[in-house]
C-alpha cells in the first residue's frame, strides 16, 4: 500500500484550534515571562528537532502549527515525515525564525510530537509482531479528551488502523446495550431498523452461544471480547469469513501474535492511545 503524506494530515482548522488552546494554556494572561525577560524581539533563531531515542515520527503537523501560530514567516523543514523511522539523535525536522516565537512554542510542539511519536512507536510493534498473519492492529476510543483525531492519526502514522472516531459514526452494541435491549437479537433488530444502509453495526460477543445468536440477525462484524485462543480460533471457524472478526481484551506484546494467527480479521488495543510513553524528542538551538 502506498502511503501519501497527506495520510498523516489532519484538517487545518483543527489542528489550529488545538494548538491555540494548548498555547493559551501555556502563556495565560501574562505570557512567556522568562524569554520576554532574556530575548529581544527582534532577535532570530534556528534549532534541530531530534528523537533522544529510537521510534516512530507522528505530529509533525501539529508541530510546525505551533510555531506558525507566533510567527507566520517561520522556516519548518522536515527530514523524517509522519510515519518514518527515526534513530536516537537522528534529526527529525530544522526550525528557524524569530527567537522568541520558537522559545515560546517549542513545549507545545514538543508535546504533540513526543506524544503521537509514542503512540506511533507502540503502533509499530504491534504491527511488528502480527507481521505475516491477516490481522490489522486498530484502536478504540480509549483517547485522551480533545485530543482523540490527533491520538488516531498517530495510530495509522504507526501502520495501524482507526476504528470508530465516536459515537457517532457506527454502531457497536456492547454489554450494557445487550442488557438494556433485552437480548442480542433485539438489540441487533433495533439497530437495524433505526440505521441507515451506510452505518455498519458491530456486536460484542463473549460466548460461542452468544455469536451464533449474533450471525443469525446479521451483523457486519463481531467483537470476540477475551475470548481464550481455542475459542476464538473456533468462533473464526464458525464466522467462515461471513462477518468481519475483531478481538478485544487482554491484547498486549507478548499475546498479540497468538491472537493473530487464530485469524481473527483485527486485533483493537487500547493501549495504543491509553498507555503509550511519550517518544522522548528535543530541540536544541544551533
Amino acid at each position: 500500500m502506498r502511503v501519501l503524506a497527506s495520510d498523516f494530515r489532519l484538517p487545518a482548522v483543527l489542528v489550529e484550534k488545538a494548538v491555540a488552546v494548548a498555547l493559551v494554556e501555556d502563556l495565560s494572561e501574562a505570557g512567556d515571562i522568562t524569554t520576554v525577560a532574556t530575548v529581544t524581539p527582534d532577535a532570530t533563531a534556528s534549532g534541530v528537532i531530534a528523537a533522544r531515542m529510537p521510534g516512530v515520527v507522528a505530529g509533525l503537523q501539529a508541530a510546525e502549527a505551533a510555531f506558525r501560530a507566533l510567527d507566520a514567516n517561520v522556516s519548518f523543514e522536515v527530514f523524517i515525515p509522519d510515519g518514518g523511522n527515526v534513530e536516537a539523535y537522528q534529526k527529525i525536522a530544522l526550525v528557524a525564525g524569530n527567537a522568541r516565537a520558537l522559545l515560546t512554542a517549542e513545549r507545545v510542539a514538543l508535546n504533540f510530537l513526543g506524544h503521537m511519536s509514542g503512540i506511533a512507536t507502540l503502533t509499530r510493534s504491534y504491527v511488528d509482531k502480527t507481521s505475516g498473519t491477516r490481522a490489522r492492529i486498530t484502536d478504540t476510543r480509549k483517547t485522551t479528551p480533545g485530543l482523540r483525531a490527533f491520538e488516531k492519526l498517530a495510530v495509522r502514522s504507526g501502520g495501524g488502523l482507526n476504528h470508530r472516531f465516536g459515537l457517532f459514526d457506527a454502531i457497536l452494541i456492547k454489554d450494557n446495550h445487550i442488557i438494556a435491549a433485552g437480548s442480542i437479537g433485539a438489540a441487533l433488530d433495533k439497530a437495524r431498523e433505526k440505521t441507515g444502509h451506510m452505518v455498519k453495526v458491530e456486536i460484542e460477543i463473549a460466548t460461542l452461544e452468544e455469536l451464533r445468536e449474533a450471525l443469525a440477525h446479521k451483523p457486519d462484524a463481531v467483537l470476540l471480547d477475551n475470548m481464550p485462543l481455542a475459542m476464538l480460533k473456533e468462533a473464526v471457524a464458525e464466522v467462515a469469513g461471513c462477518v468481519v472478526t475483531e478481538a478485544s481484551g487482554g491484547v498486549n506484546l507478548d499475546t498479540v501474535r497468538a491472537i493473530a494467527e487464530t485469524g481473527v480479521d483485527l486485533i483493537s488495543v487500547g493501549a495504543l492511545t491509553h498507555s503509550a510513553a511519550v517518544l522522548d524528542i528535543g530541540l536544541d538551538f544551533k
